[in-house]
């Protein structure tokens, strides 16, 4: 089952890759000149399948910034590397040179903003007042303390210069913004949080994010947010704004429809499959005991769905680090999953990131069945030790089910599949 449970999540990374669905979304070459530049971990796939679909002999160029070990060969556009989660020096250099190339550019030219998952930190630029060492402390901080991923750019957006509209607003040319979702309801102002399109979040909401995850920001950080809610800094763009009447901005690949694509598999192989929703977020050990319940109802008495069936699930939960060990929201769900159904036999699941790279380490998740779970048992593994410890990594390195990917080049958040066969007993 494990076998198909993986090609499953196979064709949900396959209906997110951007060479299959970029180029539908593309305009004629305008009179001047088209420069492509874009963020995030699915940037760099996403500028070859605007190289191989461009017009040869029509004007293109740009720079587009991934995460490390995300980037591909281009031939017409510069490609560099950077830091993520936590923004770099590199990522800053990059977002410095994107802003000065939509600067450089006029009216009869286009610009191709190509944003996808990641590029929050891969496209940081901090306003003057704020280093980027302050950036860093206080993306960490964020990172630590649970907050969503839209309640994280909502900060970082008032400490950019790109972010939160500010892209489109810093050139004169036709924009084209293309994005591939990694939130949950797909809003393209929280992606990458959003460089071409209106802001609806202010500087009194950062400052209320801070203080309700107790985020202690450095001193320069909160300083400027107070001068912004204080009226001395400007606000991002918002809706009816003049500069978003040349900006067209398109979600063109979502969880949603990568869930479905996973279902497909499913079902082909003569199992009902469930899409219980692509807008799945809390904390990952809480959604998988809810789970957990509904995987045990199902089993029991085959309720609400009959058994076999496969509950489907994509979004993107939050781990609150208590402990010391290694792995990420994935691999942290699945094993919430596994303490709560460990003595159920006939269950198995995964739960990867749909990018390839589940959190702190080189995974994309993992996977586990009943039987394996009764047989790391037998010999002293059992999953609430390592959960404790915020060490799903290692429970899962110890079963031997760690799914290794590499990069997919793409981000449509997390892919979660748990497979309840039928109750072989008389209910």
């Amino acid at each position: 089952m494990h076998q198909l449970l993986l090609e499953s999540f196979q064709a949900a990374v396959a209906a997110a890759d951007p060479l299959h669905i970029v180029a539908r979304h593309l305009p004629a070459p305008p009179k001047g000149r088209t420069v492509v530049v874009g963020a995030g971990k699915a940037a760099a796939s996403m500028a070859r399948a605007v190289e191989a679909a461009w017009p040869p002999g029509t004007p293109l160029s740009g720079l587009v910034v991934t995460r490390y070990g995300h980037a591909v060969p281009l031939s017409r556009i510069t490609c560099v590397e950077a830091g993520h989660p936590v923004p770099d020096e590199s990522g800053e250099r990059a977002a410095r040179d994107i802003l000065n190339l939509a600067a450089e550019l006029g009216s009869d030219d286009l610009l191709i903003v190509l944003v996808s998952g990641g590029g929050s930190s891969l496209l940081s630029l901090p306003v003057p007042e704020v280093p980027m060492a302050a950036l860093r402390e206080v993306t960490q901080a964020l990172l630590r303390s649970g907050a969503p991923i839209e309640s994280m750019n909502v900060v970082r957006k008032h400490l950019s210069r790109l972010q939160g509209g500010r892209l489109a607003a810093a050139t004169r040319a036709r924009v084209l913004g293309l994005v591939v979702s990694d939130v949950a309801g797909d809003d393209p102002s929280a992606i990458a949080s959003g460089p071409t399109v209106p802001d609806p979040s202010t500087y009194a909401d950062a400052l209320a994010i801070l203080d309700r995850h107790e985020v202690q920001a450095p001193q320069s950080v909160r300083a400027y947010l107070e001068a912004g809610l204080a009226g001395r800094h400007p606000e991002t763009p918002k809706a009816g704004d003049a500069v978003f009447e040349r900006v067209h901005t398109h979600v063109i690949a979502t969880a949603q429809q990568s869930l479905q694509a996973g279902a497909r598999v499913l079902r082909r192989a003569g199992i009902q499959a469930v899409v219980l929703g692509d807008t799945v977020t809390g904390e990952a050990r809480e959604v998988a005991k809810a789970y957990a319940a509904l995987a045990r109802q199902v089993r029991r008495y085959g309720e609400p769905f009959d058994a076999p069936v496969a509950l489907v699930s994509g979004g993107e939960c939050t781990v609150t680090v208590r402990g010391g060990g290694r792995g990420g929201r994935c691999t942290e769900f699945l094993l919430s999953l596994a303490a709560e159904l460990g003595n159920e036999s006939g269950i198995s699941a995964l739960a990867c990131d749909t990018d390839g790279i589940d959190g702190s380490q080189d995974n994309a998740g993992a996977w586990w069945d009943s039987d394996r779970l009764r047989h790391a048992a037998s010999r002293g593994v059992t999953p609430q030790r390592w959960l404790d410890a915020n060490d799903a990594w290692g429970y899962f390195h110890e079963l031997e089910t760690l799914i290794l990917t590499g990069p997919t080049l793409t981000n449509v958040n997390d892919y979660r599949v748990i497979l309840v066969e039928a109750e072989r007993t008389t209910r």
